[in-house]
């Protein structure tokens, strides 16, 4: 069965999920430290090498009236790294609210304790492929 990996972009902490088209769901792995949005390439490598996906997920973030923002093309550069790395199809992905949806999962799950960074990341990429999932089954 394949799988499908995500990203929620960032330039300190990059979230990553992995997840099923059939199942249409997705579960957080560990963040990925980033330093000025460069990712831990090494650490990259191994979670492609464990799970070894047949497509890619990048959030894009953009504002509620869907203009980019700063970041936005950054995360782009990041999904065109990530394609001339692993050479597995990039799709991008309106990521709006997934940051504050995240932060309210986790909240519910476990209050104040939950909410680190990393597992914010996570949960958003979470998010983010989801909401891939429902896209695609909506075409």
């Amino acid at each position: 069965m394949s799988c499908i990996i995500a990203f929620d972009f960032g330039v300190k902490s990059i979230g990553v999920a992995i997840g099923q088209q059939i199942t249409g769901t997705a579960s957080p792995l560990s963040a990925v430290k980033a330093v000025d949005g460069i990712p831990n390439w090494q650490a990259l490598d191994d979670v492609f090498s464990e799970w070894k996906p047949t497509d890619i997920v990048v959030g894009y973030p953009t504002n509620m009236d869907g203009s980019e923002q700063l970041i936005t093309a950054r995360a782009k550069k990041f999904g065109k790294r990530l394609y001339h790395r692993f050479k597995i199809p990039v799709h991008g992905h309106d990521e709006r609210l997934t940051t504050v949806e995240a932060k309210e999962r986790l909240f519910e799950l476990g209050g104040f304790k939950k909410l680190n960074k990393g597992k914010i990341d996570s949960v958003s990429a979470v998010l983010i492929l989801e909401s891939w999932f429902a896209a695609q089954h909506d075409e």
